[in-house]
């Protein structure tokens, strides 16, 4: 005589519902199957027919089901009664769905509730320690009336929730009952189900709750407080929710998820998972583990595909996940270094650096005439073209794909007040970016031009305009990047301490000490042009305390660190 019996609630995947239902009855469990009454007459004459053969399978009267209505708790309570009332050998009914899929032998189960045969497995927690509800109401579901349908009739039901609110309405809970929330798929001994089936005030009971939003996870885990020896506050079914609160569905390549799990049962399973069905629903001969059920040992995978989903990866912007602004996980996916006047100041200095670092070496990628890519390439890693119109488009989505089809390389590139100004402040917000200025270095390419003094002076204005909003940008209190600010007069007075300080920042612990400088430009003249520009009005203060002898050349001989050829 079977100890364990099964409800299931039906509705669609019909074909599936009956291969699981089959599985159960053939081991010697009752099947009370309660199929929605909003499926066709056709199926529900095909899915009887389909198990006819099989004498311990029963249906019961069929209920039109709607989320969160009364009417799943109706629907449960129908098929448990004749299972009661058919299967009295029956000590443990077990509430499952039409996806759920057994996922260990019935016998295992059966001897796991024969081991407990007054406990009751059902996820009950108090109103006051639920912190699982998403996007709706946890005291106030006991609280208001729920009359309309809230996927049916939103409007109507946000605004009688407002009105009964605004009202000051609150129902007043039957006498003896604290009211509690959890799954909905639960395991409970025929003493305990038999009692809140048969209880005197279930009238009463079933009168409060049939106004209660999203019965099915309140009713019986409120009253099961009240007749329980002993409860065991956790359901037998994996059943994981997204962030959403939506059930997660398991397809095949879910499988030694679920075999790690140790589960009984699973749902919501997709009914063309193949493998899954073909392998939970083979012979029960196969390994008989008896383990306790542990769904947390998934729940660090749970966990990071919630991440992955919510968070995505770093520097990851694609159209299924292009976050809002400031919501990224990271506007980048990996570390990068901009150098900013530092090829104004040495000359071939991106050659030197690659030599220095072992990796490619962009020129200025934001220069208003075409990307300058390491080695003048049309395109680069990932298609990505050299044109200024495409860049310009959207330049910081330009940069972060740079770094997303370059990871595991670094990334170095030049930038200036010459550039297109704008992805400066998406560089500065960004962790990933170490950034190296020194003010006023265009000075020594407007020295060196060939070009009248009055369009000088202008171009001067101009860059040093823009250099300062960027540096301006960089002291934001926003700024999240790595940054280090020299004017041209501090730089000189240490230039390889002050390469040495970028490159240890660049390679990290790994980093030895210069052997080779690179190459500066020569800079006799330059106080005097500085002052000139003076005194026509243009102070170019970015440059900084510039000495007017100019800047002199190490002594020889002093120590043995390299040197710069000026």
């Amino acid at each position: 005589m079977s100890t364990l019996g099964f409800v299931m609630m039906c509705h669609t995947a019909l074909d599936r519902a009956a291969e699981v239902a089959r599985h159960w009855a053939e081991r010697d469990c009752p099947v009370v199957i309660h199929l929605d009454k909003r499926v066709a007459q056709a199926s529900n004459a095909w899915l009887k027919r389909e198990l006819s053969d099989l004498e311990n399978v029963r249906f019961c009267k069929r209920h039109k089901c709607e989320w969160g209505t009364w009417s799943l708790v109706q629907a449960s309570q129908t098929g448990a009664e004749m299972m009661l009332e058919e299967f009295p050998g029956v000590r443990h009914v077990y509430l499952a769905s039409g996806s759920c899929l057994p996922l260990r032998p019935v016998e295992e189960l059966r001897a796991y509730l024969a081991a407990r045969p007054m406990t009751d497995f059902i996820e009950s927690v108090t109103i006051r320690d639920v912190d699982w509800t998403i996007d709706g109401l946890n005291a106030e579901r006991f609280q208001l009336r729920f009359p309309f349908s809230w996927k049916r009739h939103r409007h109507l039901f946000d605004r009688y929730v407002e009105l009964q609110r605004r009202v000051g309405f609150k129902r007043k809970m039957p006498e003896g009952l604290l009211p509690h929330l959890g799954s909905q798929w639960w395991c409970l001994s025929r003493q305990t189900l038999s009692a809140i089936l048969q209880d005197p005030k279930r009238r009463e009971f079933d009168g409060y709750f049939r106004r209660v939003w999203i019965p099915d996870e309140s009713y019986y885990q409120t009253l099961v407080r009240n007749y329980s020896r002993n409860i065991e506050s956790r359901s037998l079914t994996l059943s994981k929710f997204d962030f959403q609160g939506k059930p997660h569905v398991f397809y095949d390549d879910h499988l030694h998820l679920l075999r790690r799990s140790d589960c009984f049962v699973a749902r919501k399973i997709w009914p063309r998972a193949e493998r899954l069905y073909q392998t939970f629903l083979s012979d029960d001969a196969a390994s008989m583990r008896r383990a306790e059920p542990t769904p947390g040992k998934i729940d660090r995978v749970f966990a990071k595909a919630l991440e992955r989903r919510t968070r995505g990866r770093p520097g990851l912007y694609m159209q299924s996940r292009f976050p809002n602004k400031d919501w990224e996980n990271g506007k980048t996916a990996a570390p990068y270094s901009v150098l900013h006047g530092f090829n104004d100041l040495f000359l071939d200095f991106e050659p030197w650096l690659s030599r220095r670092l072992g990796t490619s070496i962009h020129g200025n990628l934001f220069d208003p005439k075409r990307v300058r890519f390491a080695g003048d390439a049309e395109t680069y890693a990932g298609c990505l073209s050299a044109e200024a119109a495409l860049r310009d488009y959207n330049p910081e989505s330009f940069l972060t794909n740079l770094i997303w089809n370059t990871r595991g390389e670094r990334q170095v590139f030049m930038f200036g007040p010459q550039d297109n100004q704008r992805p400066g402040a998406f560089i500065a917000a960004d962790s990933n970016a170490q950034i190296s200025v020194i003010t006023g270095s265009w000075a020594v390419r407007l020295f060196t031009a060939n070009r009248n003094f009055g369009d000088i002076r202008t171009e001067a204005a101009r860059l040093q305009r823009r250099e300062v909003e960027f540096v301006n940008t960089l002291r934001h209190v926003r700024s999240r990047a790595e940054i280090r600010i020299w004017s041209l007069a501090e730089f000189l007075e240490e230039p390889m301490e002050n390469l040495q300080r970028i490159l240890d920042a660049m390679e990290g612990s790994q980093a030895s000490r210069l052997t080779e400088a690179p190459r500066m430009a020569n800079l006799e003249g330059l106080p005097k042009f500085l002052q000139n520009l003076k005194n026509q009005g243009m102070n170019p203060f970015a440059v900084g305390d510039f000495p007017q002898e100019g800047v002199a050349p190490p002594p020889s001989g002093a120590d043995n660190r390299p040197y710069l050829v000026r």
